[in-house]
């Protein structure tokens, strides 16, 4: 009887010290919890300045001393334009350079990782032999729902493979005037056909769900009546009423939403002289 409770003691013994282990796990670090009280966990966990970090998006060039990820406790960061990895524009060094920042979030006090973004608009451009597909102009002239699914998939195909999580596509304006520098950036004038467009490629970015290899985040942009700017300036003023801007801006971004879409980017220019960046209507009821 002995030897059987010695020998029934070193069976249970992986178990319990599993149980003392799982038992340790904040709620927020546990994937088989539920999403909410995952959030609700971390977030009573986090200093003030844990929770402006998580706010803060930094360009990676603007990233001298890769400290600043964990002093700053930084939740993004970027690449625009040029800001590639300075040992070379190759996928494998793109994916180096997520590591680096990664290990970096990683060892901050709560462990939360960096999400990554990048303009993938119309393939993965920054990248060194990526697939370049047409500006959204020409996208929007074959008409073709299916087509922006298959583009929009091999983009998000080949920013996963850099380790990237998230682009800021597609762009949703509606250009009514063509001198605005960005019209190139739009599919079409016509919102029935921008609406057509951007579902399917929201899909083809996310796939079938964002637990997948090849899933990437969509972020529709931005966030309302950019391509309706007076005279067509660029970060200009969008001057038109509300009935208006709802017809003409906004059905891109109910196929958008509709679709899945997890990030909507709030736009640089103004309607009716208000910085859409500070509109409460707008940003806080109305999206």
């Amino acid at each position: 009887m002995k030897n059987k409770n010695s020998l029934l003691k070193y069976m249970l013994l992986p178990f319990l010290l599993l149980s003392v282990v799982s038992a340790q796990v904040p709620t927020y670090l546990n994937p088989n919890a539920s999403i909410d009280n995952r959030v609700n966990d971390l977030l009573e966990r986090m200093t003030l300045e844990e929770k402006i970090g998580q706010m803060t998006q930094a360009d990676h060039n603007a990233i001298s001393n890769l400290e600043d990820i964990n002093t700053y406790f930084l939740g993004s960061v970027l690449s625009g334009g040029g800001s590639d990895p300075a040992n070379g524009n190759s996928a494998t060094n793109w994916a180096d350079l997520n590591d680096l920042f990664q290990s970096k979030a990683l060892a901050t006090r709560l462990s939360i990782p960096l999400i990554y973004g990048i303009d993938a608009v119309h393939g993965h451009s920054n990248v060194e032999g990526a697939v370049i597909f047409p500006h959204n102009i020409g996208l929007g002239a074959t008409r073709n729902p299916e087509l922006m699914r298959e583009m929009a998939r091999v983009t998000a195909i080949e920013i996963a493979a850099t380790g990237i999580d998230w682009t800021f596509a597609p762009c949703v304006a509606v250009p009514r005037d063509e001198r605005w520098g960005r019209t190139y950036e739009g599919f079409s004038e016509n919102p029935e056909l921008v609406a057509l467009l951007t579902s399917p490629t929201i899909e083809g970015l996310q796939n079938d769900s964002l637990n997948s290899e090849t899933s990437i985040v969509s972020c529709a942009k931005h966030f309302i009546g950019d391509g309706g700017t007076t005279n067509g300036y660029d970060q200009g003023n969008t001057e038109m009423t509300e009935e208006e801007l709802r017809r003409i801006h906004l059905p891109g971004y109910i196929a958008a939403i509709s679709s899945g879409a997890r990030t909507i980017m709030a736009s640089y220019s103004s309607w009716n002289g208000n910085k859409l960046h500070g509109h409460k209507y707008l940003l806080t009821d109305v999206l």
